[in-house]
């Protein structure tokens, strides 16, 4: 029971950068039943993979535009307090929270101190996509499930393994090799992520404290439904020192009071998905979809920012991935899954060859494109220049 407890908390851990939700107690991870009603789970990942990767492109276009971090996590949470409000008194959606035996010394015991490392990780990981591109700050956020079993073990929640620390040790060696790689590292970035990434281990490792017991079954969105006002609070508190005294109505109009709206909409609708993803799915197709987006976001990040990932970044990068995924499977799993990989892929070979080379060939093409795009802010970079403008271009020509 203590390992999927653990396994459950490390499942939540991969964006710290945004309000991403609270731990859910395992005994609300079961798979549901499948129905008529329901999506193919393919519909479900696809959309937790597009909403999850909108926020953070949207952050980081945002960010720079105008440079207030603490006041955009703290928009986020004020939207997330009011739909989450209004969906308790107009719908039934969030009808479990009734069974939750929250009292006021509960909430100012578990959830405020939850809340406060929730509020310090949010605000560190904003703070991050000041100074580092997207795709260095994925790659350093593969270091959290070994910041939360480190963690776990300085708590007392679970005694130290030291077969576990040589499995995760992978993922460390792969971000350490990565971040040598970086070419525009910069430090005090560097260390917001580290500390978004220690804050968040801390926050997860006490919700899963606080899960221990069976009475508190909650599923993310009633988790969130509890902490966003504390969250949203304490954040206001933070930017009413630091960012509000120096923001000005020119820094809202020229991000866009629309834009603004459309971010926390799309930040509240990635909340959504999780409760549906995980309803319907499992907490492991959320971690290996996670894995998915990762690699997608560093793809995106070199094409629509820029941003250069070198050759031995992108190798530091693929071992933390083998690890991750070596880690949260296992050797046996992983085998069994290799073999089943195997199998289809040749079934598919045989019923859908014409499938198969469309496949092949564009992962052909994006593996050419990934190498392109890091080799050439580099070795070439006026040549480089020439094809992001023309792809940015074309993506403002046609509206995207």
């Amino acid at each position: 029971m203590s390992d999927e407890k653990i396994r459950a908390s490390l499942d939540a851990a991969r964006d710290p950068a945004q309000p991403v939700l609270p731990t859910v107690n395992p005994a609300m991870q079961k798979r549901s039943e499948p129905d008529s009603a329901s999506f193919h789970p393919a519909v479900y990942i696809s959309t937790w993979i597009a909403l999850s990767s909108s926020v953070i492109i949207f952050n980081k276009y945002i960010l720079d535009t105008a440079n207030f971090p603490i006041f955009l996590t703290t928009w986020h949470l004020v939207f997330a307090t009011i739909m989450t409000q209004l969906l308790a008194r107009f719908t039934s959606i969030l009808d479990s929270r009734k069974k939750v035996p929250m009292t006021g010394r509960v909430y100012l015991r578990a959830i405020v101190p939850i809340g406060i490392f929730f509020s310090l990780s949010l605000i560190c990981g904003n703070k991050a996509y000041l100074y580092l591109s997207v795709a260095f700050i994925q790659m350093l956020k593969a270091t959290t499930p070994v910041a939360v079993l480190i963690t776990t073990w300085t708590l007392g929640i679970h005694p130290p393994n030291m077969k576990t620390l040589g499995n995760v040790s992978f993922i460390v060696l792969g971000v350490i090799i990565a971040s040598l790689g970086e070419i525009k590292f910069v430090m005090v970035g560097f260390l917001f992520q580290v500390g978004g990434i220690i804050f968040e281990a801390i926050r997860l490792s006490m919700v899963e404290r606080l899960l221990s017991s069976a009475e508190f079954k909650m599923d993310p969105l009633v988790s969130l439904y509890y902490y966003a006002p504390a969250c949203a609070i304490m954040n206001g508190i933070v930017c009413m020192f630091t960012e509000l005294p120096v923001l000005t109505m020119e820094d809202i109009d020229r991000v866009g009071g629309f834009t603004l709206f459309a971010n926390a909409s799309i930040a509240f609708m990635l909340n959504v998905s999780v409760v549906f993803l995980v309803g319907k799915t499992s907490s492991l197709v959320l971690t290996l979809s996670g894995v998915l987006k990762d690699i997608l976001l560093v793809f995106a990040s070199i094409m629509l920012f820029r941003d250069p990932v070198s050759l031995l970044q992108a190798f530091g990068y693929s071992i933390a991935l083998g690890g991750l995924i070596y880690y949260k499977l296992g050797g046996q799993k992983m085998k069994e899954y290799l073999a089943q990989g195997s199998m289809a892929w040749g079934e598919l070979g045989q019923t859908r060859p014409v499938l198969r080379k469309l496949m092949i060939f564009a992962a052909v093409i994006i593996s050419f494109f990934l190498v392109i795009g890091s080799l050439g802010p580099r070795y070439a970079p006026e040549s480089a220049d020439k094809l992001y403008n023309g792809i940015g271009n074309m993506i403002g020509d046609k509206g995207i």
